[in-house]
């Protein structure tokens, strides 16, 4: 969908939202801004998240808002550009917007110290640094789950239980986007293959990832156990095919979060047969939440956008990513006499306690020492019909992870002062 076809639906919907409900329109609104790439990299992701996003907002305020106060979504594009982004956020902070999400790395990477500097809250969810995690460096910055550091070690966990209980001697190529995105995981791994004795073997893909021939006859040859990709979208499409081509079989392959619905079509689904990813969030459309956004919007024509994109793991990311955001503002305003301010924000999303929006993911706990909540996640299996869990949710190497944290973190704060 074009963006601005796609931004008119996307406000059309948050118009309504704002109507609908009397109780949720006697008040001020609470904004929440999200500055997001919807025309250039990310345009594989970033609508699904803000259809979510919206979506849920409107089901809020049928509802009667969040605690008496509307809920509304300001949705701009950056581009993926950081100074495009600095620009969106000084734009919307004028219209008293002190909530925000960038939904890219360069861009949140960017952000951090000045969003930091005005003390607003900084959503970082699926973007930004792993260390963002640690609440006493990063105060106002929220991964709200699993950064893909946590990511990355619960896959080589699996692969562990997978290989005996031990990873010594093993092969684990990593074949990865060489982006800020790609590139995130690799001091985790770096360190995990120390810990445990694997090789780590390191495949950077060029982007913007449309020819990756050359990558995976370096991987046939090197013939690793296992294979981690960090790649996204089409780039899943092409990594499918010069499998094949190698020879490779896709039982050995594991990807990140971002292997999609969408890009098993364009695989084929019984060519996917086996594939394995990590995931932060239930596939599928069983939630309660999504059955009652189905039946409540889209079954009434009242949906942010295409109904055909609720049939994907990206819109689920984004539903779990704002159930969270709009618990956090919840706590605010129940917690502190109806007052929505960074401060209060702050104290709220540090009050979220064993929140899973109805089983949309693993129950998490945020708090001011931890903005991840435990990074929980999951494998799962595709049979050529559906994703297949492979484990329960799990948190693997915390006490690995957590180290290379504050050293990255203590850093990060030592360049700040």
């Amino acid at each position: 969908m074009k963006f601005a076809t796609y931004l008119k639906a996307g406000l059309g919907a948050a118009v309504f939202g704002l109507l609908s409900s009397a109780p949720a329109t006697a008040q001020e609104p609470l904004k929440f801004g999200l500055c997001y790439d919807l025309t250039k990299a990310y345009t594989f992701l970033s609508p699904h998240i803000a259809q979510a996003a919206q979506d849920l907002a409107a089901l809020q305020n049928l509802k009667g808002g969040i605690e008496g106060r509307p809920v509304k979504i300001v949705l701009q594009d950056h581009g993926n550009e950081p100074q495009r982004g600095i620009e969106c956020y000084e734009r919307l902070k004028r219209e008293g917007v002190f909530v925000f999400d960038f939904l890219s790395s360069p861009v949140s990477n960017a952000m951090m110290p000045r969003t930091a500097k005005d003390g607003n809250i900084h959503v970082t969810a699926m973007a930004g640094r792993g260390d963002a995690i640690d609440g006493e460096v990063f105060k106002t910055i929220y991964p709200l789950g699993p950064t893909y550091w946590g990511q990355a070690a619960n896959d080589i966990h699996y692969i562990k239980t997978q290989s005996g209980g031990k990873l010594n001697g093993k092969k684990i190529a990593f074949v990865y986007l060489d982006t800020a995105f790609g590139q995130e995981p690799i001091r985790v791994l770096q360190t995990l293959a120390k810990l445990e004795g694997f090789e780590l073997q390191l495949f950077p893909v060029p982007p913007p990832g449309s020819d990756q021939s050359a990558v995976w006859s370096q991987v046939r040859r090197a013939n690793p156990d296992w294979v981690l990709g960090w790649i996204f979208a089409n780039q899943q499409v092409v990594a499918a095919r010069e499998m094949k081509r190698n020879g490779i079989p896709t039982s050995k392959y594991l990807s990140s979060n971002w292997l999609n619905e969408a890009d098993l079509g364009n695989i084929g689904l019984e060519a996917a047969k086996g594939v394995r990813r990590g995931t932060n969030v239930a596939g599928g459309q069983k939630s309660p939440l999504i059955q009652e956004i189905i039946t409540t919007l889209y079954d009434k024509g009242l949906g942010a956008g295409d109904r055909k994109l609720l049939d994907n793991v990206y819109y689920n990311t984004g539903l779990a990513i704002y159930s969270l955001v709009f618990e956090g503002a919840r706590q605010a305003l129940k917690n502190h006499d109806g007052k929505f301010t960074p401060e209060t924000m702050k104290a709220g999303l540090e009050s979220i306690k064993d929140f899973d929006a109805d089983g949309l993911f693993a129950p998490i706990t945020i708090t001011a020492k931890d903005h991840g909540g435990g990074g929980k996640t999951r494998i799962e299996m595709w049979d050529g019909k559906q994703w297949v869990p492979q484990t329960d949710w799990l948190s693997a190497y915390d006490n690995v992870i957590w180290g290379v944290v504050r050293e990255y973190s203590s850093k990060f704060k030592a360049e700040q002062n």
